[in-house]
């Protein structure tokens, strides 16, 4: 059964960094673009950053730039997002979710190209 698991969320105070974790199962990770969404109720859904895991390239949102980070772990076989200089703007839940390779066309934050998803995992940012 294809699975992807989110971990990491959690509450933590402005200025501060929360790491989040997305891993398979019932598939590698190794051969698709793996990308990190966001969404607050009422709202759309956000390309947060995505990783194509077949050329290691890497793409952020201007909003997250600087501060927010998407790799891999070649290890653990997971997605990570390093997340720093946390806002209260950055509180919504996050979702990692799976694509082709971004050779096959499409912008990497056009979340209706993205085939898996994750269940999502709570992000707080507040004092």
């Amino acid at each position: 059964q294809v699975q992807l698991v989110e971990s990491g969320g959690g509450l933590v105070q402005p200025g501060g960094s929360l790491r989040l974790s997305c891993a398979a199962s019932g598939f590698s990770l190794d051969r698709f673009a793996t990308g990190w969404f966001r969404q607050v109720p009422g709202k759309k859904r956000e390309g947060v950053g995505c990783i194509d895991m077949t050329d290691d390239s890497t793409y952020h949102s201007d909003s997250v730039k600087g501060r927010f980070t998407i790799s891999r772990d070649k290890a653990k076989g997971t997605v990570d997002l390093q997340m720093s200089s946390l806002k209260p703007e950055d509180t919504a839940v996050y979702y990692c979710a799976t694509r082709v390779p971004l050779s096959f066309g499409g912008r990497w934050d056009d979340d209706s190209i993205y085939e898996y998803w994750g269940q999502g995992t709570q992000v707080t940012v507040s004092l």
